[in-house]
């Protein structure tokens, strides 16, 4: 198989950024005429094997074994590893999760072959493929073309893709077996898995409510926290917010932060600096509400409200409530 698309698990079902892989693996196997397939493993195999034989694709593999119940960076590792040689795949795809980031680089060191991580952007010269990543804070872009023999592991950007592109069609699923010692699995995680403990996992979020400067001060944080609960949404901020200590870090979107694309966007008080917009304009609905009529963040946004937040958004919160 040419394309291996690895999916990841939550709660049964695939994660959004694994749908947005599948939307890049379809893009890259049109162009270059390459098959594709998609790897789940996990206690849920089953259900997500199921879910991504509904997509245009070769072939759905899959892993059911005792020893990948729970994840873990090692048992994960040497399984994905074994499905790479099962498959002798060119490109190995990834959604840049933080699950990823945890195992994915042990895959890279048992095959010693390079983690090409975190791309935005893809684009053909003949039957190469150039990545883009972007570096200095997002303040310059980088073209990444692999030279060497493969398998090619790369991630993509919450975002880069869109899970809604994903073309339907009817797949095959076949089962692999693995040999999986469990003395060699000497990691585990908590569950659900989290990069930091009591972190905040903003890229499986479908609303998302973001403060940032506008908000005035640290006890005005409140007034969004109540709009966010009464969408049923995430709370966000952009990285004026965390350097002033009024939210954590792992609230962060941005170029240092996280990259998110929800159903729906709320960004309150949010200039729309480029650093902020990079981490959230995949976003399928942008709500901006800022008294400044000139602030960059409408030259995107679906809907723009000029007005003072702390007029607006405690009437907003009522009114839905």
């Amino acid at each position: 198989m040419d394309i291996l698309i690895v999916l990841e698990d939550n709660n049964g079902a695939i994660h959004r950024m694994g749908l947005e892989t599948i939307t890049a693996a379809q893009c890259i196997a049109a162009e270059l005429n390459l098959t594709t397939a998609a790897l789940v493993l996990g206690k849920n195999a089953d259900k997500l094997a199921e879910q991504a034989a509904k997509y245009d694709l070769d072939q759905v593999v899959k892993i059911d074994h005792p020893n990948l119940q729970d994840y873990s960076s090692d048992g994960f590792a040497i399984a994905v590893e074994q499905a790479i040689k099962d498959q002798n795949c060119t490109y190995v795809i990834f959604g840049h999760t933080y699950q990823v980031r945890d195992y994915v680089p042990k895959v890279s060191a048992r095959m010693m072959k390079p983690f090409l991580a975190d791309n935005i952007a893809i684009e053909f010269n003949g039957n190469s493929i150039i990545f883009t990543k972007q570096t200095f804070n997002a303040k310059l872009f980088t073209d990444i073309t692999v030279t060497s023999d493969g398998p090619h592991l790369v991630s993509f950007q919450s975002a880069a893709y869109m899970s809604d592109d994903a073309k339907p069609g009817s797949a095959p699923i076949d089962s692999v077996s693995i040999d999986l010692d469990p003395s060699l699995i000497k990691t585990s995680s908590e569950e659900p898995f989290k990069e930091t403990s009591g972190g905040v996992d903003l890229s499986a979020a479908e609303i998302i409510v973001s403060v940032g400067r506008g908000i005035g001060e640290k006890d005005n944080i409140s007034i969004a926290k109540n709009l966010a609960n009464a969408l049923g949404a995430e709370l966000s901020s952009s990285r004026p917010v965390v350097d002033a200590d009024w939210l954590s870090a792992d609230h962060q979107v941005g170029s240092s932060g996280q990259s998110v694309s929800p159903k729906m966007y709320l960004a309150l008080g949010i200039s729309g600096a480029i650093q902020h917009v990079v981490g959230m304009k995949g976003s399928k609905n942008i709500v901006a509400i800022n008294k400044d009529p000139d602030a960059p963040i409408f030259e995107i946004a679906d809907y723009g409200v000029v007005g003072d937040i702390m007029e607006i958004v405690p009437k907003l919160t009522e009114a839905l409530q």
